[in-house]
């Protein structure tokens, strides 16, 4: 009100006939310049960078979607349940990618069976050249050889695979709906976990693991595929579920591990993304590491108290939905949203 009174009496003043001409057009011209807004300072209102909108991770849905496949029974390799689980990720990814590519191939495994596999692969924005790389396993394993009991039956495989698949499942639904500024792909991959059993009787064969890994590293979907980074999940749905900061992924990702970790932490998942380093091991990103030379890292379950260091219910007939846990999803999930959509 004060500002406003005072612009009245000067506005008054100028225009009082008794004032000499002059005096009166210099007072407007003063008037003009102190009402008229600086425009040097327009453009410095106008840098405000807009925060990313990240999706809300559905964790229900991410759970339905490892439902789906456990009530298919073992994915073992080979078999009508392994078929019809392709099939399902097959038609899924057809309702939400941009393209969609399926990879097969005829592998031998360590006991000379052969294997038809089936690498799937959703592409999003496939034009975008800055990509980043997904992954996960979906078949399950042939053989229950951790457990005391049918150990030459296939296990349930609920948080060895079928998880991983339903949290990439949601981040792929969620793709679908809201568009990041960069291209990601989604790998899933086929007979990961068939290598040879610790008492096989034959000598060590590391490279019996990650068969269809191995096979997409040599010869990708796309003819000279890259991407940024990768970041490859595995068993990641267990109750209380502690991921470590794996070796190999220190190692050959160590940027890709602290930005994934920060962004678990900025997300309220310190809990479950643990700073602590643990040794190196095998799995899907070991071979996308060395022989794709894509830097990837692993966020996998480690559990000092069971005696392999992963999920106690690993490779066993206790890998069941019922141990699967939606806040675990939701943790893991929401680090991954959080990475995609905050990258240009």
């Amino acid at each position: 009100m004060l500002k406003s009174l005072r612009l009245r009496r000067i506005l008054s003043f100028s225009l009082s006939p008794s004032v000499p001409k002059l005096f009166r057009l210099l007072s407007l011209l003063l008037l003009y310049a102190a009402c008229t807004p600086d425009k040097s300072a327009a453009p410095e209102a106008q840098t405000e960078v807009k925060a990313a909108v990240i999706p809300v991770f559905q964790a229900d849905t991410a759970y339905s979607f490892t439902k789906t496949q456990t009530d298919m029974g073992p994915r073992a390799m080979n078999t009508k349940a392994h078929e019809r689980c392709a099939n399902f990720i097959i038609a899924q990814g057809q309702r939400w990618a941009d393209t969609v590519f399926v990879q097969q191939a005829r592998l031998q495994c360590w006991n000379k069976e052969w294997f038809d596999i089936s690498n799937i692969i959703y592409s999003f924005s496939p034009e975008k050249q800055t990509r980043i790389l997904l992954c996960t396993h979906w078949d399950s394993r042939n053989w229950a050889d951790q457990d005391t009991v049918r150990r030459d039956q296939p296990v349930e495989a609920a948080n060895d695979g079928a998880a991983g698949v339903g949290v990439l499942m949601e981040v792929a639904r969620q793709l679908k709906l809201q568009k990041p500024d960069v291209g990601v792909d989604i790998l899933f991959i086929d007979a990961e976990d068939q290598g040879q059993p610790d008492d096989s009787g034959l000598p060590p064969n590391e490279d019996s693991w990650c068969l269809g890994t191995q096979y997409w590293s040599k010869t990708p979907h796309i003819p000279g595929y890259t991407a940024s980074y990768g970041i490859l999940l595995d068993m990641i749905g267990a109750q209380n579920a502690i991921f470590t900061q794996e070796g190999g992924s220190v190692q050959n990702a160590s940027s890709v591990l602290e930005k994934v970790w920060r962004t678990a932490g900025q997300q309220g998942f310190s809990d479950y993304f643990s700073y602590d380093r643990t040794a190196p091991i095998i799995d899907d990103h070991y071979y996308i590491n060395s022989i794709a030379h894509i830097p990837t890292i692993d966020i996998i379950q480690y559990d000092a108290s069971s005696p392999s260091r992963f999920y106690r219910n690993w490779h066993t007939h206790q890998d069941k939905l019922e141990y699967i846990d939606k806040n675990s999803l939701r943790a893991v999930g929401q680090t991954l949203l959080g990475v995609i959509y905050n990258e240009k």
